[in-house]
């Protein structure tokens, strides 16, 4: 499945956040006990505070006890890395696993997904997409969803034996279903 929807620019957020120090001043505190209409009239703006959206997010708390009674996982999640973005990985031995993946950098419009496999939908109030090559028939299955233009949530489902796509889009989207809410 993950060949089938390709992370971009996963190093975009160090070069950024490295870029985004250069060139900046440390704020000077003001001297204690003295008070000057210039210091008053040269302070700085506070810093707007950078919204954290999936950042503040661990991929292994999306799926609580309950949600994973909801969606037929009976194991604890593991965190991964793929390609740069944090997630998290439930393997059920001998029906499915999934995987839930947060990426910072890219929007579903940033995503590569084939057309031919990709349906629009929405998931709660987010849009999403539901990625699957039915053709294919191999048991896998992805929904993909949209945290505001510049991040996305890819929840993967792989059928044990690579067979029945369909069964592994709805379990895709049950997880989905449960993930979404907790989404910003």
């Amino acid at each position: 499945m993950a060949d089938r929807v390709r992370k971009k620019y996963l190093w975009a957020p160090a070069a950024v956040l490295l870029l985004a120090g250069c060139g900046q001043q440390p704020a000077q505190p003001a001297a204690v006990g003295h008070t000057s209409s210039h210091a008053t009239a040269s302070a700085q703006p506070p810093p707007v505070v950078a919204w954290t959206g999936l950042a503040a997010i661990d991929p292994c708390t999306l799926l609580g006890p309950q949600d994973r009674s909801t969606a037929g996982v009976s194991v604890l999640g593991k965190p991964k890395d793929i390609a740069g973005a944090r997630a998290c990985d439930w393997t059920v031995p001998g029906t499915f696993g999934v995987t839930v993946t947060l990426s910072e950098t890219d929007g579903l419009a940033d995503l590569e997904v084939a057309k031919k496999t990709a349906t629009k939908t929405k998931v709660g109030a987010h849009p999403a997409l539901q990625v699957a090559d039915k053709k294919a028939a191999d048991g896998t299955c992805a929904v993909l969803i949209g945290v505001g233009d510049a991040a996305s949530v890819q929840i993967d489902v792989s059928n044990t034996g690579f067979s029945d796509t369909p069964l592994a889009c709805r379990r895709a989207g049950t997880v989905a279903g449960l993930v979404e809410p907790k989404l910003p």
